[in-house]
């Protein structure tokens, strides 16, 4: 039995860098692609809890009972919910409330603070509508961050949503 010399048993130093060459394209490709991805991400989690805060303020403006005529006076403004409590008669102006990135109101129970705290990461903005019948309240509300941004042409993320509540 004889053995030939076979001088083609291996890759080549040429097919060696191309495929280096080939994996270093690939793996930059995927490094640039990253940037975008986590910026996706970011965005996500802050719509998430943009939604979230919207939400909380829907059900505090729903908890806002309407008292029958002649009991008004005894609408006090409580230390629970956001302090929108009796804000529906105020519709002519806005209310403007503050948020923590945990979703927590900052300061609590305050609203149209003036200038936004540090900690706030997010603006909530109510705006009431006229209503399109007695029993029926109707507000906008805007989240909008960062919150020391009230542009919200220039704000880096904003959410808008309608309630209508019957009372």
């Amino acid at each position: 039995m004889t053995l030939k010399n076979n001088d083609k048993l291996g890759f080549s130093l040429i097919e060696v860098a191309l495929a280096l060459g080939v994996l270093a394209f690939s793996l930059f490709a995927i490094i640039g692609i990253m940037p975008v991805g986590f910026k996706t991400h970011q965005a996500s989690v802050n719509e998430t809890k943009a939604n979230a805060i919207a939400s909380l303020i829907i059900g505090d403006l729903r908890a806002d009972v309407r008292l029958p005529p002649g009991q008004q006076n005894k609408s006090k403004e409580s230390t629970a919910g956001l302090g929108l409590n009796g804000h529906w008669a105020a519709a002519a102006t806005p209310d403007t409330l503050y948020f923590t990135n945990d979703g927590l109101q900052t300061p609590a129970h305050s609203v149209n603070v003036n200038p936004p705290p540090a900690n706030a990461v997010f603006r909530a903005t109510v705006t009431y509508l006229f209503p399109p019948t007695a029993s029926t309240s109707i507000a906008k509300v805007t989240v909008s961050w960062p919150a020391r941004q009230a542009d919200l042409t220039i704000a880096a993320g904003s959410i808008e949503m309608f309630a209508a509540v019957n009372r």
